[in-house]
């Protein structure tokens, strides 16, 4: 009897299962990739497609495209909804899909922290949809600004605030100010875009908390030079249609909140069967392997994993690509006949994250790198890592032709949500009046 081929089932396109696909390599071995999306998405440059500096298909790619050349590889567009790993089984939109091995590369999902409730009102960043949601209805928000003589309705139109001081948050915050004070500056002749506020939200003591001490303090000096009030130690008691809720009684009346505060696993890690944190993580074995199930394997956010110097291994995209080359190189042993399993070894190669122009901090062993230089180095790294050619070309001349016009062309409104203009909430407690940032300095009004 023919000896079936080992057929490999990979959950997710992200930089885990798209890693481990390049990765892998066996004469014979058949992989299945399952994504509901048909892009793989470099999401470290998602905030810049929310706030109109980027397109959408600059940083995104086909999985088909980016796998053509691998005829061993099936890629399959559907919906996961079922785990069987006693009987090794994927649920792919009601059909049962067979594996010898599954490696689960799901990405994470925004958290509220418990009050999904909020979702509505307060967008997260994880996908393009997202993101178009978010640049839409910012810059929908000054067309209605420019139209309305309420002054108090201009003043919240013209209010960003982000929750959340990590990476994330500190990004679109630096970003949203560059818009507004640099970009959309010289369009609008009723309203002042410079007078526009961005507020960035931190629960914690200072921003980007993973960073050392010194760096954190630069992105918070640069950012309030910025414009960007900055309110740390503030918690967010309740989010509303147009209104952030802090627990001290005040409130702060905004357009547009986003939310860049919590990340969590796919929900499907449930269905593993497997211990997973607070978070949802999978609380693998030091081989990336399910506890009980040696051929299923979990790499990315989706997995909780402590590295040889008792360091949790952040959910990066640096650490899911290290990991599915591990997984990869696992597997292809076993199936060479020698089932040797070395603990997944993780190499932190450091931390960046970009504040604005010509503005980053950078975190590389020992080095401390902020400025110019930092931001360079951003740059630098981010083209590498980004995947397609053509989108590497496209996002260079993007970034040139921006930093030398302070221009930005991926500002057009598709289909805004009329309908959403619903009454403005009622007035609350003015947000100067509490929290931890300075006042900004008054703009003149523009012509």
């Amino acid at each position: 009897m023919e000896q079936r081929a080992p057929r490999i089932v990979v959950l997710g396109a992200g930089f885990g299962g798209l890693t481990f696909c390049q990765s892998f390599h066996h004469p014979g071995a058949q992989i299945l990739l399952i994504d509901r999306q048909n892009h793989h998405l470099f999401q470290p440059l998602l905030y810049q497609v929310a706030t109109a500096g980027l397109s959408a298909p600059e940083i995104a790619q086909p999985i088909r495209a980016i796998l053509h050349d691998r005829p061993e590889i099936q890629v399959r567009l559907g919906e996961i909804t079922d785990i069987r790993t006693d009987t090794r089984q994927v649920i792919v939109d009601g059909r049962a899909e067979d594996y010898d091995y599954l490696v689960f590369g799901l990405g994470g999902r925004t958290s509220y922290f418990g009050h999904p409730e909020w979702e509505p009102f307060a967008p997260g960043l994880k996908s393009l949809e997202d993101a178009q949601r978010i640049r839409r209805e910012v810059l929908f928000a000054f067309e209605r600004a420019e139209n309305t003589d309420d002054l108090d309705e201009r003043r919240r139109l013209m209010t960003v605030v982000v929750v959340g001081g990590g990476p994330t948050g500190v990004e679109l915050a630096g970003a949203f100010s560059e818009l507004t004070r640099q970009v959309l500056l010289r369009d609008f002749r009723r309203i002042n875009p410079a007078q526009a506020r961005v507020i960035l939200i931190e629960g914690s003591p200072r921003l980007l908390g993973q960073f050392p001490e010194d760096l954190s303090e630069n992105a918070r000096e640069t950012l309030e030079r910025m414009g960007v009030e900055i309110r740390t130690n503030t918690h967010v008691k309740n989010i509303s249609r147009g209104r952030v809720e802090l627990p001290d009684g005040s409130c702060i009346e905004a357009e547009n909140i986003l939310w860049a505060a919590g990340v969590a696993a796919s929900p499907l890690t449930a269905k593993l069967g497997a211990p997973v944190d607070r978070a949802g993580r999978v609380l693998v074995l030091p081989d990336l392997s399910l506890p009980g199930h040696p051929e299923v394997f979990v790499v990315g956010d989706a997995c909780f994993i402590v590295d040889k110097d008792g360091q949790v291994v952040p959910g990066v995209s640096p650490a899911a690509m290290q990991e599915a080359k591990h997984v990869a190189r696992i597997i292809e042993d076993e199936l060479a006949g020698h089932p040797v399993r070395p603990p997944f070894d993780y190499w932190d190669k450091g931390s960046m994250a970009t504040i604005g122009r010509s503005a980053a901090v950078a975190k590389m062993g020992p080095l401390h790198i902020t400025g110019f230089l930092a931001w360079m180095a951003w740059l630098v790294v981010h083209l590498l890592f980004l995947v397609g050619f053509r989108n590497k070309v496209a996002v260079l001349w993007q970034w040139f032709y921006s930093y030398l016009t302070y221009k930005r062309g991926a500002r057009i409104i598709l289909r805004p949500s009329l309908g959403d203009s619903a009454a403005s909430p009622p007035a609350c407690i003015p947000p100067a009046a509490v929290g931890t940032s300075r006042p900004v300095k008054p703009v003149p009004d523009g012509d």
